[in-house]
């Protein structure tokens, strides 16, 4: 009886391995769901970047304002009979 029983125990580990180890088992069903999480987290990420991008273009299309921060902050201009001060600290002291 002892043989019989070994030999249903080989053909049931011989059945689960495909379970878990093959192309479709659960490892590969659990290495997928890991690569679908973070391809979900990147596409929120960009999403949300996508967003920000979007209401900024909306802005600028929108008013002056908008365009006058920008020129200010990124080119450092200033307006016509506008005077532009600029401190700078001695570092050494």
């Amino acid at each position: 009886m002892k043989p019989i029983a070994y030999v249903l125990i080989g053909f049931f580990v011989l059945l689960q391995y495909p379970l878990w180890f093959g192309s479709g088992g659960a490892l590969a069903y659990w290495r997928l769901q890991q690569d679908i999480d973070a391809r979900q987290e990147e596409n929120a990420r960009l999403q949300e970047r996508n967003r920000a991008l979007q209401a900024e273009v909306v802005n600028l299309k929108s008013g002056l304002d908008a365009i006058e921060e920008r020129a200010r902050a990124e080119l450092g201009m200033v307006k016509r009979d506008e005077t532009f001060y600029q401190v700078v600290t001695n570092p050494g002291k």
